[in-house]
């Protein structure tokens, strides 16, 4: 299913909180005599393999692959299969041993990292391999019928042969989705099919998308394209935007059409509408997806309890602030007036974190939208992750479907620019990772970094120290309740009524909310905890050399050894601060 390393990962999310307040194949040609060849070129040959697998990795990762040593590549969409698994198993077995044969001691400490961080994710996906079919592919916000077309129109054309390449992609999408509901079609020959009421959330997205098939954004976005490029007449740029037309009239419109029968054709075979754990082996199955989510090796339920003990504290955090000025409760969070659109937000952001954080390095960063026919479902915002050979342009998305205050929108331009998803991306870059490092993915380092700024955002604000703090601990309370609410249903069998006592523990009794909030978590399964566990770690970690150093404690270093660390799992980013 897809590339043995990289799922896609090019959209990073911010996904929508409520707050109180407000893929496989095998790999020809790699290497199998290990002290043969060095390390370099053993990552070097597996980098190439696997970025070359789908060509929209190949295309996000690279701007030049030529450079980067590849020459020639299929142009495909990849492919998916529930046949996969056990081979994925046996290759990533494989690809283990291969790497047992390069001795520790002959690396320098960059191959030495790169190696370790590659080891503990085969470790993990390995982990999934004994769970075929329970990965859902479909859901409505982070699916593939979501994220492709928004990468479609963030498919840059350097080269006119990536306009061939893009064209050529937009031919196999009916093919592609075929595919797909072949998986799904497995699934529900395995009883794993999702529930009605998500795959109705995709099917409804489905049809929003052909809803006006004339008028698809992907004609515009591929005319604006074409407009900025050099090297093509006039007349060639016509041809090239007449065969678009063709092209997504005759395969992109009807992959849709596809999907929305093959969906309709599957309603009614889902046998859970419920958590994981309602599933025979979904409860091992979520433990897996936890750790993969989470990139930490604690369980679940010392998980859950570590939630709840930081969710206390925050909320007592919250109290002393109140009990000091109870005013603040009802005070209303103002920016400061000059902070008045995103750029200004985001220019702001990037000069307050200085004092807590590296300099980043010079980049621009666009602003974008998300076009109507895709905002119900997907997330509120997102980075579009830059090329490893190229970060000088970077852009996030806003999905106007959501209400934004003031403060909402600065905090989250914070969570998915600076000093979030594009700053860390940039930095890490900046700091020489690793081009196979790149194809890993490790969210809750990526999506806790982030949420973890987030945090610190408030403090950027203008705000008064006393109602940026608590505005900062109650939220991290909130986020600490879609956590643990993740964890009940998804590993104890927590219903409706179960999510409704929780929260209502807490206060919030608003029953249409915790159904939207059950709703989500039904949808991506672990998510929540990408976010928060993430975020309660870098915490923990900060907590921990806070105490250690006291006022010698240096908030830059700190942060500069964790992103030259770059993105890991949290057992190896601990240990490269500590050395």
């Amino acid at each position: 299913m897809k590339s043995l390393l990289k799922k896609y990962r090019i959209l990073v999310f911010s996904f929508l909180i409520l707050g109180l307040f407000v893929t496989c194949r095998s790999l020809p040609g790699l290497f199998t005599g290990g002290n043969s060849h060095s390390f370099d070129d053993f990552c070097t040959k597996l980098f190439q393999d696997e970025v070359t697998d789908n060509t929209m990795n190949l295309h996000f990762t690279l701007t030049n692959p030529k450079a980067a040593g590849i020459d020639s590549y299929d142009v495909t969409l990849g492919s998916i299969s529930g046949n996969s698994p056990k081979e994925s198993a046996q290759e990533l077995e494989k690809l283990r041993n291969q790497l047992k044969q390069y001795s520790r001691h002959s690396l320098n400490r960059e191959e030495k990292l790169t190696c370790s961080v590659l080891t503990d994710y085969i470790s993990r996906q390995q982990s999934l391999t004994d769970f075929p079919f329970y990965e859902e592919v479909l859901t409505p916000s982070s699916g593939v019928t979501s994220q492709l077309p928004v990468l479609l129109a963030e498919y840059q054309f350097y080269c006119k042969q990536d306009i061939e390449d893009y064209l050529t992609l937009l031919s196999q999408m009916d093919s592609y989705y075929a595919q797909l509901l072949d998986y799904e079609q497995e699934k529900s020959d395995a009883g794993l099919f999702m529930s009605d009421r998500s795959c109705m959330k995709v099917i409804d997205g489905c049809e929003v998308f052909t809803e006006n098939p004339e008028d698809n954004f992907l004609f515009d976005t591929f005319s604006n394209r074409l407009e900025s490029f050099d090297g093509l007449t006039d007349s060639q740029k016509q041809d090239y935007i007449e065969r678009n037309k063709t092209v997504i009239a005759e395969h992109v419109i009807p992959a849709y059409e596809l999907m929305i029968s093959g969906l309709t054709s599957l309603l009614g075979s889902g046998r859970n509408d419920w958590g994981l754990c309602n599933y025979e082996n979904g409860k091992a199955y979520y433990e897996a997806l936890v750790a993969c989510n989470t990139g930490c090796d604690d369980g679940v339920e010392s998980l859950y309890q570590q939630i709840e003990d930081a969710r206390k504290e925050d909320l007592s955090v919250c109290a002393d602030i109140l009990a000091k000025n109870p005013k603040l409760a009802t005070e209303s969070p103002d920016l400061d007036t000059d902070l008045d659109n995103e750029e200004k937000m985001l220019t702001a952001l990037a000069s307050a974190m200085r004092k807590d954080f590296p300099k980043p390095p010079e980049t621009d960063c666009q602003i974008c939208h998300v076009d109507p026919s895709l905002s119900e479902y997907l997330a509120p915002a997102f980075y579009i992750t830059a090329p490893i050979d190229d970060y000088s342009k970077n852009r996030i998305y806003i999905n106007d479907a959501n209400a934004y205050s003031d403060l909402y929108y600065f905090t989250t331009l914070a969570h998915e620019g600076y000093p979030g998803h594009l700053y860390q991306t940039i930095q890490s870059y900046h700091y020489g990772l690793e081009p196979i490092r790149s194809l890993l993915n490790y969210p809750g380092y990526t999506e806790g970094w982030a949420t973890y700024v987030e945090m610190q955002a408030y403090y950027y604000a203008g705000l008064p120290d006393d109602l940026a703090g608590l505005l900062q601990h109650n939220q991290a309370a909130v986020l600490s309740l879609y956590a643990t609410s993740d964890i009940g249903i998804h590993y104890y069998g927590w219903e409706q009524a179960d999510m409704e006592k929780f929260w209502a523990t807490y206060g919030f009794t608003d029953l249409e909310a915790i159904e939207t909030i059950t709703d989500l978590i039904l949808d991506e399964p672990g998510n929540y905890l990408k976010y928060y566990v993430g975020y309660l770690k870098f915490r923990q970690l900060r907590s921990f050399y806070e105490e250690k150093y006291g006022d010698s404690f240096d908030a830059v270093a700190f942060h500069e050894a964790i992103l030259r660390t770059g993105p890991a799992p949290f057992t190896i980013v601990e240990e490269q601060i500590m050395n």
